[in-house]
């Protein structure tokens, strides 16, 4: 399906330079509208919904939704859902875009942000081709979310009744246009507070308990019983990790050598295919704190302590490759003259909490390369595939 792939690129390197990083996403969302109105979509017809209000971290603006209605002779098929995300991670802040031949750098020292702009580029291109072509097409939503970066949190609390009752929805997130994404992993994100005692580390370190101490043996703990990076028990897999390490306020960690660490406060994540499993890695961590608490004691038997807190960021999912939503997929790759690649992935995707709201979703690629990485760049190419395909999704048959 042909585009105008040089306003395409245009548009991408517009949204490239606007900066948004997640929960500030209030300028991208203003330069995203007025790109949709320079295109023809009515002001009317674009709106912020209200998810910020309920999403538990401050979030400057809610998701951005546009309803077009359809034209001519399929205007009254099932509606049809089209959706990214609008944020960037922290490291993109400061990007500065550069076209070098059919790829997008980055002159400036941090992550481009081609995760998620590159998304973004493709429906508002979807937009414009569909007015200028003026192609027949049924009801249309485009739902560009915020925060996805920091929990899938746009997508989680988008009221569902804002998305025109969409029989099916096409996410766009990745690198390959012709990877045609069924799946994904589900994720724990924990932190536990390790409580000790403050001590003179060189007159009494026997008095003390080493927050610090308890905090090492849990990890010696959970490496020791494989549940660290790749986990694999039998038939099942999944991963963890365990992130930033700090103190509390007024307290930070390891400021002083001379005092027995009295708290550490650490954040962590675990994954995996299987919800029962990615549990289980949970359950491993919060088993190895509880006992290393214990048995790290001062000179007077007393022992340390731990607040362990989870929450689920997101359920796995794997749709049926017999969906109508997928048949669709991987017809519009193959008229494209490309071979579609059916696959899971092992990060999350706001496709997760489309499913679970019951709407089918399969997510495609559009040009990204090494995201969240100050070496990320855009694959031209792959962007205008996703471009054209975007407009062979929404027109065919």
């Amino acid at each position: 399906m042909p585009v105008d792939t040089k306003a395409a690129v245009s548009r991408l390197m517009r949204f490239l330079a606007v900066e948004g990083v997640t929960g500030q996403e209030a300028a991208i969302g203003r330069e995203i509208a007025a790109a949709l109105k320079e295109v023809g979509v009515p002001a009317e017809a674009i709106y912020l919904d209200d998810a910020n209000s309920r999403i538990p971290l401050p979030t400057e603006t809610g998701n951005l939704i546009v309803h077009l209605p359809g034209r001519g002779a399929q205007h009254n098929q099932p509606p049809l859902l089209f959706m990214t995300h609008m944020d960037t991670v922290p490291l993109c802040a400061g990007a500065q875009p550069k076209l070098a031949g059919r790829k997008i750098v980055n002159s400036a020292k941090t992550a481009l942000g081609g995760d998620n702009r590159t998304g973004c580029g493709v429906l508002v291109t979807l937009a414009a081709e569909l007015a200028k072509q003026k192609l027949a097409h049924p009801p249309l939503t485009l739902l560009f979310c915020v925060r996805e970066e920091s929990g899938l949190w746009g997508a989680r609390f988008v009221d569902v009744a804002d998305l025109g009752a969409p029989s099916m929805a096409f996410n766009y997130d990745g690198g390959a246009a012709s990877n045609v994404v069924v799946g994904a992993v589900g994720a724990d994100r924990w932190e536990v507070e390790i409580f000790g005692r403050a001590s003179h580390a060189g007159g009494a370190p026997e008095r003390g308990i080493s927050s610090t101490m308890i905090l090492a043996l849990a990890l010696a703990e959970v490496k020791k019983g494989g549940w660290f990076g790749k986990v694999v028990k039998g038939r099942k897999q999944g991963t963890s990790n365990v992130g930033p390490v700090t103190g509390g306020p007024g307290r930070p960690a390891g400021d002083a050598t001379n005092v027995v660490t009295d708290y550490v406060h650490v954040r962590g994540e675990s994954r995996s295919h299987d919800a029962k499993f990615f549990k289980a890695i949970t359950a491993a961590y919060k088993a190895a704190f509880e006992k290393a608490a214990k048995a790290v004691k001062n000179s007077e038997g007393k022992s340390g302590r731990i607040k362990f807190k989870v929450q689920t960021d997101y359920h796995p999912f794997r749709i049926k490759d017999s969906l109508p939503v997928v048949q669709r997929a991987a017809a519009a790759v193959s008229a494209a003259g490309l071979k579609p690649n059916i696959r899971t992935t092992n990060g999350g995707l706001d496709a997760n909490w489309m499913v679970r709201h019951g709407i089918p979703t399969v997510t495609f690629g559009a040009g990204q390369n090494e995201a969240h990485t100050v070496d990320e760049w855009v694959d031209v190419t792959e962007y205008e595939r996703a471009c054209a395909l975007a407009v062979r999704l929404a027109t065919m048959g």
